[in-house]
């Protein structure tokens, strides 16, 4: 067995398996472990630039690729004029670059500040330290191998299709260049590890947060008399 074959023909099914009963064994059995944490990251101005970047760099990052994966002929058909593809493009380099900036602004802040420090445990610095990777090599593989929005229709598309219906074609993504390789690997080594990582509180994170203007709390002390 190649290890191209062991790489991305068998270990994204460890993945996904992982990902699905670890969290659903979690969310049965461990419920309170899945509750989201508290949001002091995002209530913090000075943390406002780093928190937004990361979450919403990636977010938007992740909708572009899953628009690619769901309707290709459509993001080809988008493709075709070249002002459009031109705009797409940068759009995509322009919340890369935003994500990677923000999880790198996260990851300083964890490993510089005592209090975070303290605060950290070892799967907290490798999940940072993937999605860091994550988004340096896919602005890597957006600069160096240009049109990814033409190309991902065509190659990665039919790939993670073929795995998702369990008939597994890893030679489709066999020429692709290291970064890009790196990329896909990283995604699903990153899903293998969100079950045991404070990812899964995803799954219950308040959106509103993200959102919601600052609130000042005033908290009134009753005075003894």
């Amino acid at each position: 067995m190649s290890w191209n074959t062991l790489l991305f023909g068998v270990f994204p099914y460890i993945a996904l398996t992982l990902a699905v009963a670890v969290t659903a064994y979690r969310m049965v059995y461990r419920p309170f472990s899945v509750s989201a944490q508290s949001s002091q990251l995002l209530e913090q101005k000075r943390l406002f630039f780093g928190s937004t970047a990361m979450h919403w760099g990636l977010v938007i990052v992740l909708l572009g690729h899953l628009l690619a994966l769901l309707v290709p002929k459509g993001l080809l058909l988008w493709n075709a004029v070249p002002l459009r593809l031109y705009l797409l493009e940068i759009t995509g380099l322009g919340l890369g670059l935003w994500a990677l900036a923000g999880t790198y602004i996260l990851l300083a802040r964890r490993i510089a500040v005592a209090r975070v420090r303290a605060a950290s445990t070892p799967m907290d610095y490798l999940v940072l330290l993937l999605i860091f990777l994550s988004a340096l090599t896919g602005v890597l593989t957006a600069l160096l191998y240009r049109y990814g929005s033409y190309w991902f229709p065509a190659v990665m598309t039919p790939y993670l299709w073929s795995v998702f219906t369990l008939q597994p074609r890893p030679e489709l993504i066999l020429d692709l260049p290291f970064w890009t390789k790196l990329h896909v690997f990283n995604f699903w080594l990153l899903l293998a590890l969100f079950p045991f990582s404070r990812l899964v509180h995803i799954i219950t994170v308040p959106l509103g947060y993200l959102v919601r203007p600052w609130q000042i709390v005033i908290w009134i002390r009753k005075l003894a008399r």
